[in-house]
């Protein structure tokens, strides 16, 4: 592999705009950059949550191969051209079995679920939400420039799979999970 970048800072950026792949340049707060940047916030919190798993875990090996994925959608997003797409409907379906599997360990939902139940629980419930912003915005700059539809949809695929990371790990560290105790309406 040659080397990608032979230094850290260009002082392209220096007036507030970016590179994307293609060459042109956006504001840095450009949809697209701020899509780019939830996906990569969600990459960095997969990266944390699996330090708190053990090397050898099946689900560590799992959120690393969704961590290339979030890379390879990051490409796409930064590259912007609608003939250049990694996250096809098969990676989408991989997706879907690998969330079948898991969410098949759990018993129905009974309650909703708070966020929490131990420290790898509760990151993948931040990661869980971190997911659905970058989906959003996602959808947001779909609907002004060309976006693979795909991408959308494993986002949103995404987010499901990451819920359902946190309820096997809070059942797997605790035995249980936290759940919501609603307040009852006061009656005049």
């Amino acid at each position: 592999m040659s080397n990608r970048l032979t230094r850290i800072y260009t002082r392209g950026g220096d007036k507030g705009t970016t590179a994307l792949a293609n060459g042109s340049r956006v504001a840095k707060y450009h949809p697209r950059i701020e899509a780019l940047g939830d996906v990569d916030e969600l990459n960095c919190l997969l990266g944390c949550l699996q330090t708190a798993l053990p090397s050898d875990d099946a689900m560590s090996t799992l959120l690393q191969r969704i961590q290339n994925d979030l890379f390879d959608l990051g490409g796409e997003l930064a590259v912007a051209d609608p003939n250049y797409t990694v996250i096809t409907a098969a990676v989408v379906e991989w997706l879907e079995t690998e969330l079948d599997a898991l969410n098949e360990q759990l018993p129905p939902l009974q309650e909703f679920i708070l966020p929490g139940g131990s420290p790898a629980a509760a990151q993948a419930h931040l990661a869980r939400s971190v997911c659905r912003r970058a989906e959003r915005r996602a959808v947001v700059l779909a609907e002004a420039e060309s976006v693979n539809p795909q991408a959308v949809v494993y986002l949103n695929r995404l987010s499901d799979l990451l819920f359902v990371c946190a309820r096997v790990l809070s059942r797997r560290d605790t035995g249980t999970e936290v759940l919501w105790q609603p307040r009852r309406p006061q009656q005049d």
